[in-house]
């Protein structure tokens, strides 16, 4: 059976897996589609929770993106797993316990306030709006490739299969569809993982392996990794090359990120008590952990074997002849997110640091006039398997892992951003008496509309798919997660306090985006690579941190220059603390 009716096995059957749940678990109240009518056990709603956490910038871009950084990169790792400790420890029970739908109605009724409400509403729907375009560039990524459609017919598919499962099922169907999608994405992450570590290293698990000789060299993996990038000019991959404050703020900012995103948050009011909200995160955190200790190894060797690739002999002053690259090669060609410029007409593939001043001579003695290589870092772990010449339902496994990586997550997003939509500004707002059944209606025309604007904005995206991602976490945490963190554990922080500090988070952090990547000026011709820093070393993607400390900052000076909150809000603020929530009387609420 040919590669690309493999792929169309795989891929459909899990397509036809999700449909057929959503329809099977399809929401008839509006507490289905926001909570599942908070009867999902702590078990499942922990692996649903991995599901939408571990999106396409966890599955396709996050490994990419340490192949081609090494340490410096590592960052994603530490910043995405540390904020979900804090997430499971400072948030989501006294979320759970207050017991309400979406994150901006707590704003709202904490800080007493429709405005604050709305202003969460708008903070909600740009962080994920952000968030959602790097999905859809990963199902873009993914379909271009496996399916050998065009980046907009992959983006079309991809936004119907999301519209039938999660506009049909609301949370209730994708609870279930997603922890479908977890143990498709898992298998399809390790599966491959095992098969590479067990060729360079003879050792099954990836994350030992990493740390294990080098099959062929017999030095270790990570020396011998660092000897081939360094003989290319490229730096060191196992040390720090960047600013160590920006890598301090990334990760900061990934934290709190995580902690403030409210697709995430909104999985923990689905479970019966605030006690199962606790376990949830703990299932949560093993079973992203699965993944997350694989990332570095998939990386590392991902990187090697294509350097391997375009130096076969083992030495960069042979490289292979682009008409004797491999079929890999050929087929992601075909895509444009692998090119080839031959720039010095000599039939041979250089790939190598033509920005590092010190290995100029060298690339001069040997006649390189610039490096002809260019490989997207979005591609890296889809292609994994076949630089490795792995079976072909190996591949067709990892195209459906990808996809339901970047579906899953999708579908959490849209879900958040329906619902503050039709609960938080129509039912909220605008039409308080509306029936359930026409604020139901209004969520699915609600996500549908978010679909749209996804697809449309993930046609063309500010960067790759964990880089896109990593600026949602910034937005959301600089505007979201202090008004939350104020919200439960202050009782002084009033309403004014928290409509500026949100505000001033979220407006300083956009223009520090937009101005670090040239939007206001020449649109499309700044990157997060090409572009310097504004302030110091800090690049947009470090800037939440930022941001979310000047949100603390106006909301105690406002609200400490303002009047009180009044005492039955600080009577609320006291009782969501209260440490009762472990037991049967949690379940009211």
């Amino acid at each position: 059976m040919d590669q690309y009716t493999l792929n169309l096995l795989f891929v459909g059957a899990t397509f036809a897996l999700y449909i057929g749940i959503a329809i099977w678990a399809r929401a008839g109240s509006t507490s289905e589609f926001y909570a599942a009518n908070r009867g999902i056990h702590p078990v499942t709603n922990g692996m649903a929770t991995a599901a939408d956490w571990m999106s396409a910038a966890s599955f396709i871009s996050m490994a990419g993106l340490i192949a081609f950084t090494g340490y410096d990169n590592s960052s994603f790792l530490m910043g995405w797993t540390g904020g979900y400790v804090l997430l499971a420890l400072l948030l989501a029970p006294y979320l759970r316990k207050f017991g309400k739908f979406t994150v901006p109605e707590f704003i709202g009724d904490r800080f007493y306030s429709p405005t604050a409400r709305m202003v969460a509403v708008v903070c909600l729907i740009v962080a994920s709006v952000t968030y959602v375009i790097g999905q859809m560039t990963g199902v873009g990524v993914a379909f271009s490739r496996f399916l050998e459609v065009s980046n907009f017919w992959g983006l079309m598919i991809g936004a119907a299969v999301v519209f039938c499962y999660a506009v049909l099922g609301g949370m209730k169907g994708v609870t279930y569809t997603q922890v479908a999608q977890y143990i498709v994405l898992i298998t399809a992450y390790t599966i491959p993982a095992v098969f590479i570590s067990l060729q360079l290293t003879g050792n099954p698990i990836p994350a030992l392996g990493l740390f294990s000789d080098h099959t062929a060299s017999g030095v270790p993996l990570l020396e011998r990794l660092d000897q081939v990038v360094q003989d290319l000019g490229f730096a060191e991959y196992t040390a720090a090359q960047g600013s160590t404050l920006n890598m301090v703020l990334f990760t900061l900012s990934l934290m709190i990120g995580t902690a403030g995103l409210p697709h995430v948050i909104i999985r923990f009011f689905t479970v019966p008590r605030v006690a199962d909200a606790r376990w949830s995160a703990g299932w949560a955190l093993v079973f992203i952990a699965l993944l997350y200790l694989t990332a570095p190894a998939v990386g590392a060797m991902a990187r090697l074997n294509l350097i391997d690739t375009v130096y076969p002999n083992g030495t960069a002053e042979e490289p292979i002849a682009y008409d004797e690259r491999p079929e890999w090669m050929r087929n992601w060609e075909i895509t444009g997110l692998l090119t080839f410029n031959d720039a010095n007409d000599d039939g041979l593939i250089q790939w190598y640091n033509d920005g590092s001043a010190s290995f100029a001579d060298t690339a001069e003695a040997r006649g390189w006039e610039g490096s002809e290589l260019t490989v997207n870092r979005d591609i890296l772990v889809l292609a994994n398997p076949e630089i490795a010449n792995l079976p072909g339902w190996v591949i067709a496994l990892v195209a459906a892992g990808g996809l339901a990586a970047a579906l899953s997550t999708a579908a959490g997003l849209l879900l958040a951003i329906s619902g503050a939509i039709s609960h938080d500004l129509i039912k909220g707002q605008l039409n308080p008496n509306i029936s359930e059944k026409g604020e139901l209606m209004w969520a699915r025309i609600a996500m549908a509309g978010a679909i749209v604007v996804a697809t449309y904005l993930g046609l063309n995206p500010p960067g790759f798919a964990a880089q896109t991602v990593a600026l949602a976490f910034g937005l959301a945490a600089a505007s979201i997660f202090p008004a939350l963190m104020m919200g439960i554990f202050s009782k002084r922080v009033n309403n004014k306090g928290a409509v500026w500090g949100m505000l001033a988070g979220l407006i300083v952090t956009l223009l520090y985006i937009f101005l670090h990547k040239g939007w206001f000026f020449i649109p499309g011709t700044a990157s997060f690579d090409d572009a310097d820093p504004l302030l110091g070393p800090i690049k947009s993607t470090s800037f939440g941190a930022i941001g979310a400390l000047i949100n603390f900052g106006v909301a105690y000076i406002v609200s400490n220059a303002t009047e009180e909150p009044p005492q039955e809000i600080v009577d609320l603020v006291e009782s969501i603390r209260v440490p009762r929530g472990a037991g049967a009387a949690a379940a009211d609420h």
